[in-house]
């Protein structure tokens, strides 16, 4: 962006917004981790089974309001920059990942403290092994959807003209990942074979 540096068509940036935006980033993982333990805490520890709900329904609150502050920051004459574009990504995955992570805790907790059924993780090289590779990139598409449809808005209602490109990029590594993602992950699982020893066993 430092050829926009100088002109005078583009507000300057706020002092200290972009710091904002990084702060709410990392405020937002460490609260998702935060209600998550609080709500299964008191689902499972303190028997709250309301409470619990209440506080897990929290979590995508962080995500509206990260996505509101990165919009209104452009709408109020901020330009666009790679935070705006890393708050994108952030929330797309957040947003894709949340629940199933919820549900992962969810069962880890209630075995341990509820008697619970132990989870159960296919082995690899097995169908129900490469079928949990695929449902974990479907997951990765919905999160690149998201991210993409989000800087999309941005770049189509938000963003100043000139200054889209920083946010293209981040649309080129959104794909990337979801590339390098479907490569190490379902393709590569499926040449994968169950370990040596389970595969004597059966």
């Amino acid at each position: 962006m430092a050829p926009f540096a100088d002109d005078t068509r583009f507000p300057a940036r706020k002092a200290g917004v972009m710091d904002i935006l990084v702060y709410l980033i990392i405020g937002s993982e460490v609260g998702f981790w935060v209600l998550l333990a609080a709500g299964l805490g008191a689902r499972y520890l303190f028997h709250r089974r309301r409470l619990g709900m209440v506080l897990l329904a929290c979590v995508p609150l962080l995500d509206v309001v990260l996505l509101a502050a990165s919009a209104a920051d452009l709408a109020l004459g901020g330009r666009a920059e790679s935070i705006h574009g890393l708050a994108a990504f952030y929330l797309g995955f957040s947003v894709a990942f949340g629940h199933s992570l919820i549900r992962w805790a969810d069962v880890r907790v209630a075995h341990r403290f509820a008697g619970g059924p132990a989870p159960v993780k296919p082995a690899k090289g097995t169908p129900e092994y490469r079928r949990s590779l695929w449902a974990e990139y479907g997951r990765v598409l919905m999160a690149t959807g998201i991210t993409v449809a989000v800087l999309l808005a941005m770049i189509t209602i938000v963003a100043a003209p000139g200054e889209a490109e920083v946010l293209w990029d981040w649309v080129k590594r959104a794909g990337l990942v979801a590339g390098i993602w479907l490569l190490a992950g379902p393709v590569y699982g499926m040449f994968e074979t169950a370990p040596r020893e389970k595969a004597g066993r059966s």
